[in-house]
């Protein structure tokens, strides 16, 4: 499947269609990991059980609710 990048913001994305999120039993809000051996990146859902997903998860909750806040503090 060849995906061309998208403008996001500042930022570019791929948008992953939802046959393969239901394939991977990805949801939007599921933490995901990414990466990379310098030619290409990989994705990898985050088991639930892995120790770290909560950390992520948490930070994640935090940078949707307060990401004005680090917006304006990192000008």
């Amino acid at each position: 499947m060849i995906k061309n990048l998208v403008k996001h913001g500042n930022s570019w994305a791929i948008v992953i269609d939802r046959p393969i999120l239901d394939l991977l039993k990805i949801a939007p809000d599921s933490p995901v990991e990414l990466t990379t051996d310098g030619t290409s990146i990989r994705i990898t859902p985050v088991a639930a059980d892995d120790p770290k997903s909560k950390v992520r998860a948490a930070r994640a909750k935090v940078n949707a609710t307060h990401s004005q806040a680090f917006k304006k503090l990192a000008e």
